[in-house]
C-alpha cells in the first residue's frame, strides 16, 4: 500500500477533521477573496457614479450654460471700438462718440478671425435737436449685426431697424402719442414707426433708431460711423480685456476698445459659479465614496489578518489532533520501515489537499457572496465580468496561498508526527 492509498483512506476515516480542515480554508480564503471583490465592486460603482454624475453634470451645465448666455446676452453689448482720437472723457460724458472711422470697419473684423468678440453692430450716434417736435434727441443709425465669418451664425442681439422706419424710445413714443405703424416727420423725412420700446429707465428712453445708411444722409456723415459694438465671449478669461484690445488693435490699429465692466463682470460671475457648482457636486460625491471605501478598507483590513489568524491556528489544533490519534499508525509504520521523509510527505500532502481544496471552495464562496451583497448594498447590478478582476489569477492565488496557509499551519503538527520514536509509540500502546 503507497503513501497516496493511506492518505486517502485516512481522510475517508476521518471525514469530520478532514471536512472542518476544509471549512476553516474556506472562511480563511472566502473573507480574503471577498474583501478583495468588495472593494473593487466598490471601485467600479464608484466609477460608474462619477461618470453617471460627470454626464449629468455635463448636460446641466450645456443647459445652465446656455440659459446663463441667453440671459448674459440680454445685458448687451458689453465692448465698444471707438476711433483712436475720441477723448474717453467726452465719450463718457455724452455716452456717444464725436470722432469717426469708416464703416467698413465692421467688415474688416468680420471678415478677420476674431476669436475674443462677436456680434459685431455699426452705429452712428448724435444728440440732435428734433425740428419737427422741438426736442432733443438720441438719434441712432444702425444696421443689421455683422457676423463672424469664420463662426457658426447665431441669433441677433438686436432686431435691425429696416429702410424707411424708426423706433422710439418709451418717453418719446408716450409724450408723442404714437403707436406702431404711425407716421413721424424727422429732420424732413418720414417714416413709419417700427417700434415702441418699453421703459428702461436709461437714455434709450429718449433716443430714436433708424437705418444706418439713412441717419450717415440726415446727419453728412456718409459712410462714417462713431462706434462699432460687440459682445465678449464666453471663452475668453481674466484677462479679456487685454487679449481683446491686442487682438483688435492688429486688425484695426486707428482704433481703441473699451469695456463695460458691469455687464462683463455679471457674466463672469454666472459663468464661473455655474462651473463651480458642478465642479463643487462631482467632488463632494467622490470625497463620500472616498472616504466609504476607507471605512471599508480599513475594516477588511482588521477582520482579515484576524480570520485568517484563526483558521490558521484551528488547522494547527486540528494537525494535531490528527496526530495524537495517529501515533500507533505512525509507529507501526515506522516499524515496518516507512522512512520519516514519507510520513513528511504523507502528512504535508494531507495539508496542501486541505487547502487547495478550502482554497478553490473558497474563492467560490467569497467571489459570489461579494459579487450578490456588494451589488445589493450598493444598489446596482453588476455581474462577475463588470469587476474588471482577473478571476483566474485570483483562483490560482486564492489556492496557492490556501495551500500554503495550511501548510505552515500543520508544519509544527507534522514535525511532531516525524520525530515520534517508534518503539516509545508502541511500547505504550
Amino acid at each position: 500500500m503507497t503513501i497516496w492509498n493511506l492518505l486517502v483512506r485516512e481522510i475517508l476515516h476521518r471525514k469530520l477533521n478532514f471536512a472542518l480542515g476544509v471549512l476553516s480554508v474556506v472562511v480563511a480564503s472566502g473573507s480574503l477573496v471577498g474583501a478583495v471583490t468588495l472593494l473593487r465592486i466598490h471601485d467600479v460603482h464608484t466609477n460608474q457614479l462619477l461618470e453617471a454624475k460627470q454626464a449629468e453634470m455635463t448636460q446641466q451645465m450645456g443647459q445652465l450654460q446656455d440659459d446663463t448666455r441667453k440671459a448674459m446676452l440680454k445685458l448687451g453689448f458689453n465692448v465698444v471700438i471707438l476711433p483712436k482720437d475720441q477723448n474717453l472723457n467726452d465719450w463718457y460724458a455724452d455716452d456717444y462718440a464725436s470722432k469717426y472711422m469708416p464703416e467698413d470697419y465692421v467688415d474688416r473684423l468680420a471678415n478677420a478671425k476674431v476669436v475674443t468678440v462677436r456680434h459685431f453692430l455699426p452705429s452712428l450716434q448724435q444728440k440732435i435737436e428734433w425740428p419737427e417736435r422741438k426736442r432733443t434727441i438720441i438719434l441712432v443709425g444702425a444696421r443689421g449685426e455683422v457676423p463672424n465669418l469664420h463662426k457658426s451664425p447665431v441669433q441677433p442681439l438686436v432686431q435691425p431697424v429696416p429702410p424707411g422706419t424708426i423706433s422710439l424710445g418709451h418717453e418719446l413714443h408716450r409724450s408723442m402719442g404714437v403707436k406702431e405703424g404711425d407716421q413721424v416727420e424727422l429732420m424732413g423725412r418720414t417714416f413709419t414707426v417700427h417700434a415702441c420700446h418699453k421703459e428702461r429707465g436709461n437714455k434709450d428712453d429718449i433716443t430714436a433708431w433708424i437705418y444706418l445708411a439713412e441717419a450717415q444722409e440726415l446727419l453728412n456723415k456718409p459712410q462714417q460711423i462713431n462706434a462699432i459694438l460687440a459682445l465678449e465671449c464666453l471663452c475668453v478669461g481674466e484677462e479679456g480685456l487685454a487679449l481683446i484690445r491686442a487682438e483688435i488693435e492688429t486688425i484695426l490699429p486707428g482704433t481703441q476698445v473699451i469695456e463695460r465692466g458691469s455687464e462683463v463682470i455679471a457674466r463672469a460671475e454666472a459663468r464661473i459659479k455655474v462651473q463651480e457648482q458642478a465642479r463643487a457636486s462631482i467632488q463632494q460625491e467622490k470625497d463620500a465614496r472616498e472616504n466609504l471605501r476607507q471605512v471599508r478598507e480599513r475594516f477588511a483590513s482588521i477582520l482579515t489578518p484576524v480570520v485568517v489568524t484563526a483558521c490558521a491556528i484551528w488547522i494547527a489544533i486540528l494537525g494535531f489532533t490528527n496526530v495524537r490519534a495517529r501515533r500507533e499508525e505512525i509507529g507501526i509504520l515506522r516499524a515496518l520501515g516507512v522512512r520519516s521523509r514519507h510520513i513528511l510527505v504523507m502528512f504535508l500532502s494531507r495539508h496542501v489537499l486541505v487547502g487547495a481544496l478550502g482554497g478553490a471552495l473558497g474563492f467560490a464562496a467569497g467571489a459570489l457572496s461579494a459579487a450578490y451583497f456588494g451589488a445589493a448594498r450598493e444598489g446596482a447590478s453588476l455581474s462577475m465580468v463588470d469587476t474588471g478582476l482577473s478571476w483566474v489569477g485570483l483562483l490560482v492565488l486564492s489556492v496557492a496561498g490556501a495551500a500554503a496557509l495550511a501548510v505552515i499551519a500543520g508544519w509544527i503538527p507534522t514535525m511532531v508526527a516525524i520525530r515520534q520514536d517508534p518503539a516509545d509509540v508502541l511500547r505504550e500502546e
